[in-house]
């Protein structure tokens, strides 16, 4: 069962008008980019957290806001934004909690991204 407040699907439709009659290609692209580079900077998150490097940490947040926002995952990118501004405004003393539901969301986002492109495999 889809669930398309995960994924805004006109955020997918955006990129597709990008690029159209490639048979998704650049919406692959895009995605393959998110799904690999997002876990690398939730283990930031981490690293930094470990490391009390708020700097480190809000730049992983920030990455993680913007990508999350050109896909259209609207929930990951609420939290990526308050993590942000958390660990701008308060340090990184209570943003453990917000760092488990990033990798819930991604988690989320990543298996709605996936279910959206086999809607239309490539080829």
């Amino acid at each position: 069962m889809s669930d398309s407040s995960i994924i805004d699907p006109q955020a997918i439709e955006n990129l597709r008008s990008l690029n159209p009659g490639d048979n998704d290609e650049f919406l692959r692209e895009i995605a393959g980019i998110f799904l690999e580079d997002t876990p690398l900077r939730i283990a930031e998150l981490d690293e930094s957290l470990a490391a009390g490097d708020v700097s480190k940490f809000t730049r992983a947040a920030h990455s993680i806001k913007g990508s999350s926002s050109n896909l259209g995952a609207a929930a990951l990118r609420a939290v990526a934004e308050k993590l942000e501004h958390e660990a701008r405004t308060k340090g990184l003393g209570a943003v453990a909690p917000l760092v488990d539901a990033i990798r819930a969301e991604f988690l989320r986002s990543e298996t709605e991204l996936k279910r959206i492109l086999a809607e239309n495999p490539a080829g």
